[in-house]
């Protein structure tokens, strides 16, 4: 992640999280497409879980399947609870470098449900995808790159979160793995955003810091893209 931006920009930053309307896009078109229902492929995805992770990754893929029967045609509330819930109950934290042994690794809801072990860009991705497969346009959704103020010592820590925004211009609903309860991004003062992207663009703040690293950190968006391609969720 970026150096910390300076008050200006968390304050640009700010406004942006809360009124998407003023937010910069730095890149539309981005040719990241994911998952549809015509290219949904739930055989697939059980014989690649099955191969690649086994029975025990196989019962929690079924799980999601039964999720995704009960959500579908429920309204908007209903599906943002149920997803977010089942992501943060079945998914475990652990750090990139202890499952993957990488330090920055992004993994597709296939290999994340595989290992039932993720971090914060795991889950947000999750519940991106699942959303969309629920038919939540991605014009709802944003992933959420943020500094997390941690504890009563207020360390800040890299950090990624969803938003789902109900208008262009609305207060974004924030989806979180470290505070489970689905909260109005005014409520989250501990979170200091940075830049957001979804399947059509990348947006972000006024500083320098803010606009160099999303650039450089869509390689790993487009492999998960690649990776889900193959895998049965597009």
């Amino acid at each position: 992640m970026p150096a910390s931006p300076s008050q200006n920009s968390i304050n640009f930053s700010r406004r942006q999280f809360l009124a998407t309307a003023g937010a910069l896009c730095l890149g539309v078109g981005l040719g990241i497409h994911p998952t549809t229902a015509s290219a949904f492929d739930p055989q697939r995805l059980r014989q690649n879980m099955q191969r690649m992770y086994g029975q025990p990754g196989l019962a929690v893929l079924e799980e999601w399947f039964v999720l995704l029967q009960q959500l579908q045609g429920q309204d908007i509330q209903a599906q943002l609870r149920g997803v977010n819930d089942f992501f943060n109950r079945r998914i475990r934290w652990v750090d990139d470098i202890h499952v993957w042994g990488q330090e920055d690794f992004w993994a597709t809801p296939l290999e994340t449900m595989g290992k039932s072990q993720g971090d914060c860009e795991d889950y947000s991705i999750a519940k991106y995808i699942t959303l969309k497969q629920l038919g939540v346009s991605s014009h709802y959704l944003r992933m959420i790159y943020v500094r997390a103020r941690i504890g009563r010592s207020q360390i800040t820590q890299a950090h990624m979160v969803l938003g789902y925004y109900s208008t262009p211009d609305a207060e974004p609903l924030v989806l979180d793995n470290i505070v489970p309860s689905i909260s109005p991004a005014s409520q989250r003062t501990d979170l200091d955003p940075l830049f957001s992207f979804n399947s059509d663009g990348l947006w972000a703040g006024g500083s320098s810091e803010s606009r160099a690293d999303p650039l450089a950190r869509l390689s790993r968006w487009r492999s998960v893209i690649e990776r889900m391609q193959t895998q049965g969720f597009i």
